[in-house]
């Protein structure tokens, strides 16, 4: 269909969001009509009814299954951020996370992970990659570099089980306070598609959080990759005054797995170009 014909684009919304409805009203797995059947119920070209389905399939709402028709896809991790007048508060994402380590093991910083822990480059660092888990599936990739002076004898039980920054309070004295974060869209690597069972170049959201302890040394810089198409983020405005509410503790932040931080000191919220979180 020509773009240019006027209507077009509102056609392909409306088109869309009929599809859209289609979705909310049934429940992961269920299957939804084919584009066939969509063109004689909307009313519409097949060329417009594909465009829709795309998006939504790009989206990570529809799944298409070669031979069985489309289906609605899983349900996504939603994880909401609530702007406060002192901390970030995050209501518990859904799921039960888990780790798989994917790698661990010491080495020398390097100039650009050197900078952003204010370390010699020849100094030495804990890297570890490791594979976050919802359910069973694969949501996210971590890298994460620590300071190995601050984590002698850190274990790979620690890494794939509980709370790390509890570990490091408990276990190695390490008192984490605060954290700023990037977050910006991607896509994935070949490899990093392997990892999270879905298509090279299919989109994400990338992490990017350096975390400092109560005396302002950084401790641990960490890139994460979010699969996009089963997780996203809404963030909660308070445009007036309201009453106080208490923080959850048991809360996920964006980029922090559950549990960590949940028993730190409160994580605040200042929005600007990037997302960055203090205490």
């Amino acid at each position: 269909m020509d773009a240019d014909v006027p209507g077009t684009v509102l056609k392909r919304e409306r088109t869309r969001d009929a599809v859209l409805e289609l979705i909310e009203s049934r429940s992961p797995g269920d299957a939804i009509p084919s584009e066939r059947a969509l063109c004689a119920l909307l009313g519409v070209s097949r060329p417009t009814v594909r465009a829709a389905v795309d998006e939504l399939v790009a989206a990570g709402l529809l799944v298409r299954e070669h031979g069985r028709g489309m289906f609605v896809a899983p349900a996504k991790i939603t994880q909401e951020l609530v702007a406060g007048d002192r901390s970030l508060t995050v209501p518990q994402a859904a799921g039960a996370w888990s780790s798989r380590l994917l790698e661990f093991t010491t080495l020398q910083a390097g100039a650009r992970v050197g900078r952003k822990l204010r370390m010699s480059p020849a100094a030495e660092i804990v890297y570890v990659a490791r594979l976050r888990l919802v359910d069973g599936a694969p949501m996210a990739i971590e890298h994460l570099h620590i300071r190995a002076g601050l984590v002698p004898g850190l274990s790979a039980q620690e890494l794939e089980s509980g709370d790390l920054y509890e570990h490091l309070r408990t276990r190695h004295g390490v008192h984490v306070r605060e954290a700023v974060q990037a977050i910006e869209p991607t896509v994935v690597t070949r490899a990093e598609a392997g990892l999270l069972d879905v298509p090279e170049l299919s989109p994400a959201l990338l992490f990017e959080r350096l975390t400092s302890d109560a005396e302002g040394r950084p401790v641990e810089y960490v890139h994460s990759l979010y699969r996009g198409d089963r997780y996203r983020i809404v963030s909660r405005l308070a445009l007036g005054p309201a009453a106080e509410v208490a923080p959850d503790r048991e809360g996920h932040h964006p980029g922090i797995p559950p549990g960590d931080f949940a028993h730190g000191d409160a994580i605040a919220s200042s929005t600007r170009g990037d997302f960055r979180t203090g205490g």
